[in-house]
Formats: structure tokens, C-alpha cells, sequence
């Protein structure tokens, strides 16, 4: 099975939209805008040698008022929201080297950090998901699972769910990382790297598969309930015929939400699976949303927002395409999002206009910012951390 990074990715994407390599190919430059407001820096840190240009969807976690951030290598992490103190640090590798003449021993951290249960949950290539400790990083138990964990597990109805490259989805016990079932898909022969997040609602477990579908099991025991079709395989070439879901499906009232590559964003009737309404985007980030509306980023970096019941388009930005944006997410009247030169952009929710940008590492952003209370985490290549208070 072959798999497609970003940045192999943004590639084949220039090739098949026909985009220059000669001299005269544009540079992306970045529109000027007046900064609205200046965001507040509340504090800065770093974890270990954070994921440096590898695939990762290590996302902080936030709990209380404590954020847990994760490098690479094994770095585990628990700092203060307020003030940016280190309350403890733990090395998850089995037997960790700390002599630089020997070989990489990186745990490749890669999937997490979900918070649960009173622990922490981290999964990484080389197909292991360790538990630890939330009060004092300690190692409770580490798993082996049959393939990389690229994307957060996620918890409900007493178990953990997590999604494996191999193409199976896992029910583990929380408490010694025993496993409850199983459930196999069918995976192509060419996917893009990275899984599908579980969501977990109403006794049932949430997934977007590789071959364009949301598919829903009971939690209890593993059965698929019912399967929507997101997008149809299409086109002659295996990457015109990529239509994975990767993103983590999201649920409001009666209806879930997903978006595949490819393919279409859709709203489905949690209880029957049927579509309720379906629209031509192409995405492998992440959705955010509000009481009213979904907002996206699609393939090239366009941002759209859509009514929730309806798909209708509201606005449309396209002025950072080709960024490399992270996914959105809501922060008060504002979207925001980072870009893989560090940028932090800030839009209006409601109109999509550019009204603040912000300067960080310029290693670049690689998760979507995560709300803790009034502030906003951010975590870049390098594992610089930062919180940035929310404006008015």
C-alpha cells in the first residue's frame, strides 16, 4: 500500500493543475493587510525537537488548566495554561539512548494526545499506543497494535478507539490496554498518509475511511451500523481516484459532518446514514464549526464557510492559497489558522476577511490552533508552544 505525504501531496497537485516550474513561476506572496488588533503573547516554550518535517498530528491537549504537548523523538510534557512552567516531563521510549553516536531511537511519536479517563493517550509509527499518567507522566502500560497510529484516538462508552494505518480501528480498555474488538476496511492501493480521527457520540463510533466513506460501528461491540458514501472514486490515474475521509467527522444535533479529498463535504442523518445534503469540496483537514455555521479548508488552501443545514456558501477567502494552511478553528468573532511559514491568520468568522496576522516560528504550524479558555495554543515544527490570548 502506497501512501501520499503533503508535500508530495502539493506536488501532484501543481502537476495536474498544470503550474510552471520554469522561471517565471510566480512567488506566493502573502496579501498586505492592516493588522486589526496585535495578538497578545501570554507565553512561549519549547517540547524537545517537535516533529521537525516528518508527518505528525501530534495536537496538544488541554485539560483544566494544564496543556500537554508531545514531541517526536518521546518527549511527553505537562505544562501550566498560566504561566507556561514545566509540572512534569517523561521520556515514553522503552529503552531511550542518550549517547548521539548511536542510532535514532525516536518513538515516532505521531497520533494524540488525548486526554481520557485520567490519562493520557499517544500513538506513534512504530505501531504502539502508550498510556500515561496525567498527574505525573508515568508510563501506566504500552500496547502494540497492528499498524501506525497517524491520527488521535479517541474515548467513549468506557473504551478507546483508535484508527490504524493498516486499516483497522481498535477498541482498547483503558485501564490495562486490553483490546475489546476489532474492525477491518478494505484500504486502496494508494491512499494519502494519514487516518481518519474516530469521533464518538450516542454509542457509536465515527470514522472516515480511505475508500470515501463515513462509517459508523456500535462501540459495544464493533458492528457496522450503517456506511454514507462521502465521495466516489473518479478519473483514470490512482490519485484522481484518491477520495479519502481523513478528517475527524463532526456532530451537531441530528447530523455528522465530513469531508473527503477528492470528493465532497457532506451532512448525514446520524440514525439512518442517509445524506441530507452533500457539496463538491476537496479537503484533508480538519472541519471547525459554530451554533450555525462549518467552516473548511480545502486542498489548495482556500477557506469556505457553509450553513449547517443547508451546504450553502456563505463566503469564501482565497487569498492564502497555497499556504499549506492548517486546519480552522474557532476563537470568538475570529478564524484562525496557521501556515508552514508560521504565519497565524486571523479572519472574521462572519465575513471571511483578513484582519490579523501574526508572526511565529518560522519552522511553520502543522496542527490547527487549540482552544484553552481565552487562549490559543500553537505548536510549530520546531516544538516552539506558545499561548496567545483570544481578543475581544
Amino acid at each position: 500500500m502506497k501512501k501520499l505525504t503533503a508535500a508530495t501531496l502539493a506536488l501532484c497537485i501543481a502537476a495536474l493543475t498544470g503550474c510552471s516550474s520554469s522561471d517565471d513561476e510566480e512567488e506566493l506572496v502573502l496579501p498586505e493587510i492592516v493588522n486589526q488588533f496585535e495578538a497578545q503573547l501570554v507565553w512561549q516554550e519549547s517540547i524537545g525537537d517537535g516533529v521537525e518535517h516528518y508527518f505528525s498530528r501530534l495536537t496538544p491537549a488541554v485539560h483544566n488548566d494544564v496543556v500537554y504537548v508531545a514531541d517526536r523523538q518521546g518527549d511527553v510534557a505537562a505544562l501550566s495554561l498560566t504561566t507556561g512552567d514545566t509540572l512534569w516531563s517523561t521520556d515514553v521510549r522503552e529503552n531511550p539512548s542518550f549517547w548521539p553516536w548511536q542510532a535514532d531511537d525516536s518513538a515516532k511519536l505521531s497520533g494524540g494526545i488525548l486526554h481520557a479517563y485520567g490519562k493520557l493517550f499517544i500513538g506513534s509509527e512504530h505501531g504502539y499506543l502508550t498510556a500515561l499518567d496525567r498527574e505525573s507522566g508515568a508510563v501506566v502500560w504500552r500496547k502494540s497494535v497492528p499498524g501506525e497510529i497517524l491520527a488521535k484516538p479517541a474515548a467513549g462508552d468506557g473504551l478507546i478507539f483508535v484508527n490504524l494505518g493498516s486499516g483497522k480501528l481498535l477498541a482498547i480498555h483503558p485501564d490495562e490496554g486490553e483490546e475489546r474488538w476489532r474492525f477491518e476496511q478494505e484500504v486502496p492501493p494508494l491512499t494519502l498518509r494519514g487516518q481518519s480521527a474516530p469521533t464518538v457520540a450516542n454509542g457509536g463510533v465515527l470514522v472516515g475511511l480511505e475508500t470515501g466513506k463515513l462509517n459508523v460501528l456500535i462501540s459495544e461491540n464493533g458492528y457496522s451500523a450503517w456506511s454514507a458514501e462521502i465521495a466516489k472514486p473518479k478519473g483514470a490515474s490512482e490519485f484522481e481516484r484518491l477520495v479519502d475521509v481523513d478528517t475527524q467527522p463532526l456532530i451537531s444535533g441530528p447530523y455528522a459532518y465530513a469531508i473527503a479529498y477528492n470528493g465532497n463535504l457532506a451532512a448525514v442523518d446520524i440514525r439512518s446514514g442517509n445524506v441530507v445534503w452533500k457539496r463538491e469540496y476537496s479537503s484533508y483537514r480538519d472541519l471547525a464549526m459554530d451554533t450555525q455555521t462549518i467552516y473548511a479548508v480545502d486542498s489548495v488552501g482556500v477557506v469556505y464557510a457553509l450553513d449547517k443545514n443547508s451546504g450553502i456558501e456563505r463566503w469564501s477567502q482565497p487569498a492564502l492559497r497555497g499556504w499549506y494552511l492548517t486546519g480552522p478553528t474557532v476563537a470568538g468573532k475570529y478564524l484562525v489558522m496557521g501556515d508552514q511559514e508560521g504565519n497565524l491568520h486571523w479572519l472574521d468568522k462572519d465575513s471571511g476577511e483578513l484582519v490579523s496576522r501574526n508572526e511565529f516560528d518560522s519552522s511553520g504550524f502543522f496542527v490547527e490552533p487549540v482552544i484553552a479558555d481565552d487562549k490559543l495554543i500553537l505548536y510549530t515544527r520546531d516544538g516552539e508552544v506558545s499561548a496567545v490570548k483570544i481578543p475581544d
